[in-house]
């Protein structure tokens, strides 16, 4: 089954996968192969290296708060809990913080083990759906368990639905999509088994076809263990094919990191030495030789990510693992280019060498500025955010302008007087949530016998203008 992988890792929910084969068992009677599952999917699934998150790998207690929120983040009384496509690989904690599970979505991860869930004692509802499982067990500890998908998983050991005897209110299980649901007797062997059933692969169990697979159990039993046999065999040499493949992949990665030593990509013979792309980027300008390298670095990239889609692969969980595996590399990659086109902004000039101050308004704040003569200083209301903490504010106040720093980006203002920083005050507003600064003027200045304050311009004609400013510099 080529590639198949490809299509399962990315799909959003399970029950996608379920509503097409129980639509395909209505028009032809019977469950689709693997095969023809994949061919289906591949109709309607494209993947996309920016879909992919960051591999978790891990059940955290952070992980199950975050998908907590319908229960005030608390995850000891949870009832619920939904933990889809998160590249989780292994079950561990949660019978231990979320023993009142009732509902369990583990779907669409990398889990290859039924573990650690059979204290969850009041679990009604577990979907495994899209993982590597190989086996079913660790499940006779869900005393009142109801409800089982297993669907498209990689189980062949169909006899380990015994360990589901002890589940007596199990009454719905799905194991379509699995090796084992292409066995011949599969589903006569299921209902003989689980006598509990009611529901399996969403088709009803009705009373004759449990009797009559009752009547042929003992051979449909053999049947299936030969063909256990089979395909225990068939998963040893996909195994050992699988660690063949990574080690020779390993060292055709070695091979190209050992011919490709340059931080670009290129051979540079003394390792000291500053590489040309160094030099050149001082200028912003690139040497045609080294973008030339770039690009070829990057058509190299592209021819490889194409040869990895169209290498025909066969459909285990170590294709799963390789498959995610190689989109975790694109989408850090591609964060790398994105890096490095961005680049790094310079910093704001606030203050000119020559020591002047500017006027500055990063963060884009309205601001009103008031020379307040009654009492001989200067106002500034700068309209911050309302519900903004009053932490993410920093006041400085100079002789010559005044600076606010909002959640880091810089406000700067040059006054019309000299004022006194130490005498200086700063409060928000409790209706408007605004920032009030009040900086006290220097004494005026006594010239002769005329007194003129310094925040009082003085116009062409003799008269006074005070400063009102209102604006957004």
């Amino acid at each position: 089954m080529a590639e198949v992988a490809t299509f399962l890792v990315g799909v959003r929910q399970a029950l996608t996968v379920k509503v097409r084969i129980e639509a395909w068992s209505q028009r032809s009677g019977q469950a689709p192969s693997p095969g023809q599952l994949e061919a289906s999917l591949r109709s309607q699934c494209c993947l996309e290296s920016k879909q992919w998150r960051p591999v978790n790998s891990r059940v955290t207690e952070d992980l199950i708060r975050r998908n907590a929120e319908h229960n005030d983040c608390v995850i000891f009384s949870l009832e619920e809990l939904s933990l889809h496509q998160q590249e989780i690989e292994r079950l561990e904690h949660i019978d231990k913080w979320c023993r009142d599970l009732k509902i369990l979505y583990l779907q669409n991860n990398l889990i290859g083990k039924i573990e650690n869930v059979s204290k969850l004692k009041k679990l009604e509802y577990l979907n495994l759906a899209l993982n590597n499982i190989e086996k079913i067990e660790n499940l006779e500890g869900c005393e009142v368990l109801t409800k089982l998908d297993l669907t498209v998983n990689f189980i062949g050991e169909l006899s380990s639905v015994k360990s589901l005897t002890h589940n007596i209110h199990l009454k719905e299980l799905f194991l379509m999509g699995n090796p084992c649901a292409d066995f011949d007797g599969y589903r006569q062997f299921v209902v003989a088994t689980l006598q509990q059933l009611k529901w399996l692969d969403g088709k009803e169990i009705d009373r004759s076809e449990r009797i009559q697979a009752l009547q042929n159990y003992s051979v449909i039993e053999q049947q299936i263990r030969d063909q256990e046999k089979a395909y225990h065999l068939r998963r040893a040499q996909e195994k050992e094919e699988a660690l063949r493949k990574l080690a020779e992949h390993c060292e055709n990665e070695g091979k190209k990191r050992r011919s490709s030593p340059g931080f670009d990509g290129l051979p540079y013979p003394d390792t000291h030495a500053t590489p040309p792309s160094t030099l050149e980027s001082k200028g912003h300008v690139q040497v045609p030789e080294i973008q030339e390298a770039h690009d070829t670095k990057r058509l190299n990239e592209s021819e490889d990510d194409l040869e990895f889609w169209n290498k025909p692969s066969v459909f285990t969980p170590e294709s799963r693992l390789e498959t995610l595996r190689h989109m975790e590399k694109q989408r850090k990659e591609q964060e790398k280019l994105s890096e490095k086109k961005k680049g790094v902004k310079p910093p704001r000039t606030l203050i000119t060498e020559s020591g002047k101050a500017l006027n500055v308004n990063e963060p884009k704040l309205d601001f009103f500025l008031k020379d307040d003569e009654k009492h001989n200083q200067i106002i500034l209301d700068l309209a911050v955010y309302r519900y903004m903490d009053t932490s993410l504010i920093e006041v400085d106040v100079q002789p010559m302008y005044v600076r606010v720093m909002v959640k880091g980006k810089p406000f700067q203002l040059v006054l019309p007087a000299e004022v006194k920083p130490d005498s200086s005050s700063a409060k928000r507003s409790q209706t408007t949530g605004h920032l009030v600064i009040s900086m006290p003027k220097v004494e005026e200045v006594i010239t002769g016998s005329r007194r003129t304050p310094k925040s009082v311009k003085t116009t062409s004609d003799g008269s006074r203008e005070q400063t009102h400013t209102r604006t957004r510099v």
